[in-house]
């Protein structure tokens, strides 16, 4: 399976899924203006990567904003991901926010509490 990396740009964030690693970065903006035309590509890369996934994976959002159309595919990454946890397929999910950013803080705790799913807050100074 080849990795992806997709460069970031001032309305999409720079996606970094490696499979030889394990380790899923979604870093930057994310205001498309089609985002499922965007997301449609990791979520395709995301089912074929949890067939055989490395033993532990850890996803990583590091992100600055992300509009209430790319906040369904987030989202829908995260359903995806308890699902792959029930069937025994671990992941750590990692959400980064900056110290004074509300905002991002408060939508990984609502990700969190919805989907009833582990998130680790790390702050960034």
């Amino acid at each position: 399976m080849e990795p992806i990396h997709i460069e970031p740009t001032p309305i999409t964030p720079e996606i970094d899924f490696n499979f030889s690693t394990g380790v899923l970065k979604l870093r930057g903006r994310s205001i498309p203006e089609d985002p499922e035309d965007f997301y449609i590509k990791i979520l395709s890369w995301l089912q074929e990567y949890y067939i055989s996934p490395h033993e532990v994976s850890e996803l990583w959002f590091e992100m600055e904003y992300i509009n209430s159309g790319s906040s369904r595919y987030i989202l829908e990454i995260l359903r995806r991901i308890r699902k792959y946890q029930e069937e025994g397929k671990k992941t750590i999910v990692k959400w980064h926010y900056e110290e004074e950013d509300e905002s991002i803080l408060g939508l990984g705790e609502y990700y969190r509490d919805l989907i009833d799913l582990p998130i680790e807050f790390i702050r960034i100074i």
